[in-house]
C-alpha cells in the first residue's frame, strides 16, 4: 500500500501523535514534525540519519507567527520576510524558550521560513504549533522533489507522504543570519543573492562548516547522487577522458554540440536558470538509477540561482 496520500486530515492527525510525515513545499518535500515535540524531533534526526549538530529549519503558518519562535529581530529580517514570504527564504534567528535545543543543536538561534505551498500551509493553518522539517531524504542523498521520490527512499519508518505535486523551486530555501549589524548568507538557494542585496545592502559569506554549521546545507559534500559526479566547465574535455564509459550529462541549455553519451538531460531549453533550478534534482534522481558509471555536470553561469545551482553540484561532487 503507498504511503502517498492527499488527506490532510489524517496528516494532522499523525503529526497531532508526534509521528513524522513528508510534506511539499515549494522548494524540496520535507521530513516533518512537531517542532515544539522532543519525541517527534528525535524521530526526524534518527529517520533521517541526520548527525544531531546539524540544526533544522521550522516552517510557521504566517508572518505573525514568527515571533511565537523567534526574539530580537533584527530590521533586516523584517524588510526581508516583507519582500520573500511566503517563500524560498530561511532566516537564522534568536530562538524563543519554547524552541527544544533538539532542533536547534543546542544554538541560541533558530532557523525559520514560511513556505510557498497551498498544501503545506494549508497542513499549518490545521496545526497549533510549527513543523520543524528538514529535506525528506536519507542524510547527504539527492533532495526529493517529487512525492514519489520520498517513497522510494523510506520504504520504512514513515508514516505518508502528504501529496503536493513537483516542487516548483527545486533546490532548498536561501538561509541567511543577521551578526553585529550585517547579513550572512550561510546557503545558496533558490533566491538568489542579488535579491537579498537588492533589500539589505551588501552580504558576507560563510557558507561551508563540516563541525557546527549555523544552518543546514553547509556541510562539504552533501547532496550527492550514489553515481560518481563531475562539475566542470569543459564537459568536451571530460567526455574524451571517460571514453567507454557509460555516461549521463547534465547540461543547463543543450547549446554544447555532443555526441556519444549514454544519456543527456538539459535542465532549460530557454537558457533560464530558474527552470534549470527546478529540474536538477530531478535529473540528478532519474540518471542515478540509470547504472552510469559517471554523471558529469556542466557549471552553470554563476550568477543568480546559478550560483546555488553550482553550489548544489559541487557539494555532489565532494
Amino acid at each position: 500500500m503507498s504511503i502517498i496520500s492527499s488527506n490532510i486530515k489524517k496528516a494532522v492527525g499523525l503529526l497531532n501523535q508526534d509521528k513524522i510525515i513528508a510534506i511539499p513545499t515549494e522548494t524540496v518535500y520535507g521530513l516533518a514534525g512537531n517542532a515544539f515535540s522532543e519525541t517527534a524531533i528525535k524521530s526526524i534526526f534518527l529517520l533521517k540519519q541526520r548527525p544531531f549538530f546539524n540544526p533544522l529549519i521550522i516552517h510557521i503558518k504566517s508572518k505573525e507567527y514568527l515571533h511565537q519562535v523567534a526574539k530580537d529581530i533584527p530590521e533586516n529580517a523584517l524588510k526581508l520576510a516583507a519582500v520573500f514570504w511566503p517563500g524560498p527564504l530561511t532566516m537564522v534567528l534568536n530562538k524563543q524558550a519554547n524552541i527544544p535545543d533538539l532542533v536547534t543543536a543546542g544554538k541560541p538561534t533558530v532557523g525559520v521560513r514560511m513556505p510557498d505551498h497551498p498544501v503545506a500551509l494549508e497542513l499549518l493553518e490545521s496545526l497549533n504549533y510549527p513543523l520543524a522539517a528538514p529535506s525528506a531524504n536519507p542524510f547527504g542523498c539527492i533532495s526529493p522533489t517529487k512525492s514519489i521520490h520520498v517513497a522510494d527512499y523510506f520504504k520504512s519508518g514513515l508514516e505518508m507522504v502528504l501529496e503536493g505535486g513537483s516542487c516548483s523551486r527545486g533546490i532548498e530555501s536561501t538561509i541567511v543570519g543577521f551578526k553585529d549589524n550585517k547579513t550572512i548568507i550561510y546557503r545558496f538557494g533558490s533566491i538568489a543573492v542579488e535579491e537579498i542585496e537588492a533589500i539589505v545592502g551588501e552580504v558576507f559569506y560563510i557558507t561551508k562548516d563540516d563541525t557546527a554549521p549555523e544552518a543546514p546545507g553547509m556541510l562539504t559534500k552533501h547532496y550527492a547522487p550514489k553515481t560518481k559526479t563531475f562539475l566542470t566547465e569543459n564537459v568536451s574535455q571530460l567526455l574524451t577522458e571517460n571514453q567507454g564509459k557509460k555516461i549521463g550529462l547534465i547540461l543547463f541549455d543543450g547549446k554544447l554540440d555532443l555526441k556519444n553519451t549514454s544519456e543527456k538531460i538539459i535542465l532549460s531549453k530557454n537558457s533560464n536558470l530558474l527552470e534549470a533550478a527546478s529540474n536538477l534534482y530531478e535529473a540528478m534522481h532519474y540518471l542515478d538509477k540509470k547504472n552510469l558509471d559517471i554523471i558529469i555536470a556542466e557549471k552553470m553561469p554563476d550568477v543568480g540561482v546559478g550560483k546555488s545551482i553550482n553550489d548544489r553540484l559541487e557539494r555532489a561532487t565532494k
